[in-house]
């Protein structure tokens, strides 16, 4: 998912039509990478939701009311407070072929620009004044960009024009079939070639465009047909150009997979009025559990499937395990065999003997079709894999207990994912773990990976919730120091929280705030009290073999509270 310059296109004209002439009545800090604007245009309010999200940037009309989400609004929004609020929105534009919005306000100090920069990873909102940069959402230095600024006080510098690639209605069959014959190596994708060779070609749009003319997505780019190349694109990108937009949102096993200003074919479609209306409902199907059901399914059926296997390798396990008694039995049973072979009869299938005369008799099993020596053999033989077993199956017995464990670690990750990127750290844990069968899956929805939950506490704290397994190894193992607070709900799966220490004494009223926020984010948060430890990060560690975030720890204390959400450590 990502917005290309058709997208953007689509929403100028969106916006030109809805917002131009419209007063900013109000600026919404909603979240740490997102500003709302709230317009009164055309009698109606309008909300208008830009993000700096660096996995998922995106500009849309929010279809409702968009809420403060920051308890301390951002410079930009207090900027915005002064020069925005109260304006007129006076234009709409989009350079060309770059995925970039541009809005003009004639506002109460003079004329400004909101700039909002689409691209993943260098995502930003910008606020201008004749070129020079007032303030932006992210804030880019010199060791981080040296051909692009995003300081206040610096002019603002447009990305680089994109050069050598050929303009969308100057593409012709000769033009694609040099394309196609260039491509190197006969593994590459058509889908992979075409976005990097014509301007305004997102991957998604090459993917479709690919898809019509193959009946497949993955189509090579050496068994491509140009003329059938041409036709698809000729079909699906004039009207573009002529600015017809048909917005819709494409849908995987039931779920909002896609957004696009055109027609998705390799995937289920549905129209929708606008392309706000379009990505204000894929982000709100997001944003929503439910969403999720039927792309968890089956990850839980992998999961349910491995406790499954796991739980009979350990019945195995523990009935060939041998103690000391059968051991000792078994080679007895052989020495026994030697002693009484020449009272053996052909045939005879049992023997009853004792070893020692204040034991109790044995009673020995023996193959009709065998010798005496063959069966004592035969028994000294069980006796020394025993043996052997007896030294490994102990082990076998404990990494396939730890393996079970991490399989509720799994359940609960799974359980509590929220978006795209949780349920597939998921389903790359099982596959890299060989717990996946059959053909792997990868997710559709994409986007980058979260990092821990980060929240500051009313004391100024810092403390760090680790969400899923991947989150829990980062955190205690690479974020966390060693004498910060880390605290588990106790003999349950879920989150690692870390409080950071910061040479202040850490009270007991914020370890039993963080040690809530560890019981709602671990598989007992619907009960009423939870079993918390707590110690410092260098008495835990990794175990060996086991899956990420799986640790054992010690000198660890203990205390019982009820389940609460981060808002604990803040209200």
């Amino acid at each position: 998912m990502s917005f290309d310059v058709f997208t953007i296109s689509a929403l100028v004209d969106e916006f030109m039509d809805t917002l131009v002439g419209g007063r900013v009545q109000d600026v919404i800090d909603v979240d740490d990478m997102g500003i709302g604007l709230e317009i009164y245009a055309n009698r109606m309010r309008h909300y208008l939701y830009m993000s700096a999200d660096a996995n998922q940037p995106r500009v849309y009309l929010a279809a409702g009311k968009l809420r403060r989400g920051l308890m301390k609004p951002t410079q930009l929004g207090l900027l915005c407070r002064r020069t925005v609020e109260g304006g007129i929105v006076a234009h709409v534009s989009q350079p060309d072929w770059e995925r970039l919005l541009r809005i003009d306000i004639a506002g109460p100090e003079g004329e400004v620009s909101l700039v909002v920069e689409l691209m993943p990873r260098r995502a930003n909102v910008l606020l201008l004044r004749d070129g020079l940069i007032l303030d932006c959402l992210k804030r880019v230095g010199p060791d981080e960009n040296r051909y692009r600024l995003s300081l206040p006080n610096h002019d603002y510098v447009p990305p680089p024009p994109i050069r050598g690639q050929l303009a969308p209605d100057d593409v012709s069959l000769e033009g694609l079939r040099r394309i196609m014959d260039s491509v190197e190596k006969p593994s590459v994708q058509a889908r992979r070639v075409l976005p990097g060779r014509i301007l305004g070609m997102s991957p998604l749009l090459a993917k479709e465009i690919v898809f019509r003319a193959s009946g497949r997505a993955d189509a090579k780019a050496r068994d491509s047909d140009p003329r059938a190349l041409l036709d698809a694109y000729q079909a699906l990108v004039a009207p573009l150009l002529r600015r017809h937009w048909r917005p819709g949102i494409g849908y995987e096993m039931g779920v909002p997979a896609e957004f696009a200003a055109f027609p998705l074919s390799f995937l289920g479609w549905q129209a929708k009025p606008t392309m706000s209306g379009a990505i204000s409902e894929f982000f709100g199907s997001l944003g929503s559990a439910d969403a999720y059901d039927q792309a968890k399914k089956p990850v839980r059926k992998a999961i349910d499937e491995a406790r499954l296997r796991l739980s009979a390798k350990l019945s195995s396990l523990k009935q060939g395990f041998k103690d000391e008694g059968e051991l000792r039995a078994i080679r007895q049973s052989a020495e026994l065999i030697l002693a009484y072979q020449t009272a053996l009869h052909e045939g005879q299938e049992l023997l009853r003997a004792h070893y020692e005369p204040d034991e109790p008799e044995l009673v020995i099993r023996l193959d009709p079709e065998l010798s005496p020596v063959e069966n004592a053999q035969s028994y000294f033989r069980r006796y020394e894999k025993a043996k052997g077993a007896r030294k490994a199956i102990p082990v076998l017995i404990a990494e396939t207990t730890t393996e079970l464990e991490f399989m509720a670690q799994l359940e609960s990750d799974l359980s509590s994912a929220s978006n795209w990127p949780e349920i597939d750290d998921v389903i790359q844990i099982l596959q890299e773990r060989g717990h996946w069968q059959g053909k792997k899956l990868k997710v559709i929805g994409g986007g980058g990976r979260q990092g821990p939950l980060r929240v500051v506490s009313r004391d100024g704290y810092v403390v760090w919730v680790g969400r899923n397994s991947r989150q829990n190894e980062k955190l205690t193992f690479k974020t966390a120091n060693s004498q910060d607070l880390w605290l588990h709900a106790r003999g349950a799966p879920g989150a690692h929280v870390v409080i950071r220490n910061d040479g202040r004494r850490i009270s007991e009223r914020l370890i039993l705030e963080a040690a809530a926020v560890a019981a709602h984010y671990s598989q007992r948060r619907n009960d009423q009290r939870v079993s918390v430890d707590y110690t410092r990060v260098k008495f835990v560690k990794a175990i060996k073999g086991a899956g990420p975030g799986m640790v054992s720890y010690r000198n660890e204390k203990t205390v019982s509270v009820q389940p609460r959400d981060e808002t604990a450590l803040t209200e």
